[in-house]
């Protein structure tokens, strides 16, 4: 299977596993504790983890020498689409800014914590 596509499948598969969280979440906690704008985070973070994702391992697919740069220019990229995001939905005028930006942070960990993971476990057999 290539590296592509099995990447896209754990991307989706950690996407419905956050969302499915987020669902029991809200039928559970009480309304205000989850924003009204957390599908709009899962689903930006979805495309912004997976294109970003992709890209890297396509640079180091060309070349693994220049493996840190690559990584690091990634991360930066997702710090500037995160920070981006973050203040349209704000200039939109969104209510309970403080769960917003609460639930946003959260979400923002969990993806970068699956970007890591993935990251560290793909890399760890090419560093022989």
């Amino acid at each position: 299977m290539s590296i592509y596509l099995s990447y896209t499948f754990k991307v989706i598969v950690f996407t419905l596993v956050v969302a499915g969280t987020i669902l029991l979440l809200q039928n559970t906690l009480e309304p205000f504790w989850i924003h009204e704008k957390i599908g709009a985070v899962v689903w930006f973070y979805f495309w912004l983890t997976l294109v970003s994702g992709l890209l890297a391992h396509y640079f180091l697919n060309l070349s693994e020498d220049n493996s840190v740069p690559i990584l690091l220019g990634t991360g930066l990229v997702r710090l500037l689409g995160s920070l981006g995001f973050v203040f349209a939905v704000l200039w939109m005028g969104a209510e309970n800014i403080l769960w917003f930006v609460v639930d946003f942070f959260i979400i923002y960990l969990l993806y970068l914590l699956f970007d890591i993971y993935t990251f560290i476990t793909n890399l760890r057999p090419h560093s022989e």
